[in-house]
């Protein structure tokens, strides 16, 4: 069938809007027609091409829409089902099979191949092949053929135009507090980073009861609106060094937990020396690959701290979308406060907007 879609033609080139050539779903596949679909900072990794994904390319890893039809094996969902779209696994590795997909032992070939599992594409531009099945969906079009494991049910009077980036930036940021960290009832934590990751984060710290949240950015904006959040304090980086400020907050105690959602290096040691004794820094912002950071290790022996790095929130997409839907509904994740809309056509402004700092969570119409 012929769709619209966003197309990298090359590293960093603007998207271009085509026409595209698109398979039917095969065996273990749906396809969906798009309501929505989220912006995210990863789509933006790929086309700088910090993260290789063959070009060209339809990104887009957010996405909301309707259910139109299914392949042979596909049993959980049927025409005319609502879903949200979110990462792909094999489900057969050991990490699959033990309730943690996010480590899946070929998820960069199942979210950033470009490619089924039998090195076929889905999209087609006449003779030319254009990658497919990013994050399982290329949600970036008004169709996708997804993956199975990347699409989760949803109830049908949820709102759709809102639902998309609970696929993977907002779930990402709540998970790696609530399933990750998993902070208990009076602790401190700090997150580095204020955008939509960092947000999400912010809400669920208060989900989590947590007594002090501590939002750090370099945008005075972006660190009012995480206060208007419920962040309990702000940490505006061009005021002074945040790691100081943090001691400031916390009477030099440090805080309990810290997220690192930035993805700069220097960030991430800024986030362990915020760090209590026998605190625990969670990773989350993805870096160009091979980046390194250095920590201090000898005063840092005697304080126990943890760092771990985080894919998803740790979470089952499954399980854990429809949990964040249920608190939205309870008034407890209002993470509609984090969206700003654009029609699909405005892709374009919906990324600088978001790399510049003026919308927290763009997301895209149909």
């Amino acid at each position: 069938m012929q769709i619209t879609a966003a197309v990298v033609p090359a590293t960093s080139a603007p998207f271009e809007l085509r026409e595209l050539e698109l398979e039917a779903p095969g065996t273990g596949e749906v396809l969906v027609r798009m309501v929505a679909t989220g912006v995210c900072h990863t789509d933006q990794v790929i086309r700088d091409q910090m993260v290789p994904v063959p070009l060209p390319a339809v990104l887009g890893h957010e996405g909301a829409g309707v259910v139109e039809e299914v392949g042979v094996g596909v049993s959980h969902v049927r025409p005319g089902d609502h879903v949200v779209l979110s990462y792909n696994s094999c489900g057969l590795c050991r990490n699959c099979m033990s309730g943690a997909p996010g480590y899946c032992g070929d998820f960069g070939a199942h979210n950033f191949g470009g490619r089924r599992a039998d090195g076929s594409s889905a999209l087609r531009s006449g003779d030319e092949v254009v990658s497919s099945h990013f994050f399982g969906q290329s949600s970036f079009a008004t169709y996708s053929v997804v993956a199975a494991r990347s699409v989760v049910p949803v109830p049908s009077d949820a709102p759709l135009e809102l639902l998309g980036p609970l696929g993977c930036g907002l779930q990402t940021g709540a998970g790696a507090v609530l399933n990750s960290l998993d902070p208990p009832a009076g602790s401190t934590i700090a997150v580095f980073g204020a955008g939509a990751v960092g947000s999400a984060a912010i809400l669920a710290a208060q989900v989590a009861a947590c007594s002090t949240i501590i939002a750090v950015d370099r945008v005075p904006e972006r660190v009012a609106f995480a206060q208007e959040l419920g962040a309990t304090h702000g940490v505006d980086v061009g005021k002074g060094d945040p790691v100081e400020q943090i001691m400031e907050i916390t009477g030099g105690a440090g805080v309990d937990y810290a997220l690192e959602t930035t993805g700069v290096p220097s960030v991430l040691r800024q986030t362990v020396d915020a760090l209590a004794v026998r605190g625990t820094a969670g990773l989350i912002g993805q870096a160009k690959i091979g980046a390194e950071v250095s920590f201090e290790t000898g005063a840092s022996l005697i304080r126990g701290w943890t760092l771990t790095t985080i894919v998803e929130g740790d979470a089952v997409p499954q399980v854990f979308i429809p949990r964040l839907i249920e608190l939205y509904r309870a008034g407890r994740f209002p993470f509609d406060k984090l969206i700003k809309q654009y029609p699909f056509a405005e892709i374009e402004t919906a990324f600088t907007d978001s790399e510049q700092g003026r919308t927290v969570k763009p997301v895209l119409t149909f």
